[in-house]
C-alpha cells in the first residue's frame, strides 16, 4: 500500500465514522423549547464538534489500523470475493 491509497483510505474511514457519530447525543432546539428567532426548531443547540472530531479521529485511527493491516499481510484479497471466478 502506498502512501497517497493510505491516506485515501484513512480519509474515507474517518469522513464515514464523522458522518455516523455526528448526530448522536444532538439535542434541537425545537427538544429543548429554546427556539433562536431566525433558526429552524431542528437546529442543534450545542453540536459539540470538537468533541466528536476527537472522537472520530481516535476511532478512525483503530479502524484504520485494522484495515491496513488486513490490505499489507493479504490476509483478505480480491480473490476472496470472486464468487463467480471471474477472475480467473
Amino acid at each position: 500500500m502506498s502512501i497517497t491509497a493510505a491516506f485515501v483510505l484513512y480519509a474515507v474511514v474517518w469522513f464515514m465514522l464523522f458522518l455516523i457519530i455526528l448526530p448522536m447525543r444532538l439535542k434541537t432546539q425545537g427538544e429543548t423549547g429554546e427556539i433562536v428567532p431566525g433558526t429552524h426548531a431542528s437546529a442543534p443547540v450545542n453540536p459539540d464538534i470538537k468533541r466528536k472530531v476527537k472522537i472520530t479521529t481516535l476511532v478512525a485511527i483503530v479502524i484504520w489500523g485494522v484495515l491496513a493491516t488486513i490490505i499489507l499481510t493479504g490476509a483478505i484479497t480480491v480473490s476472496d470475493f470472486d464468487w463467480f471466478n471471474e477472475l480467473g
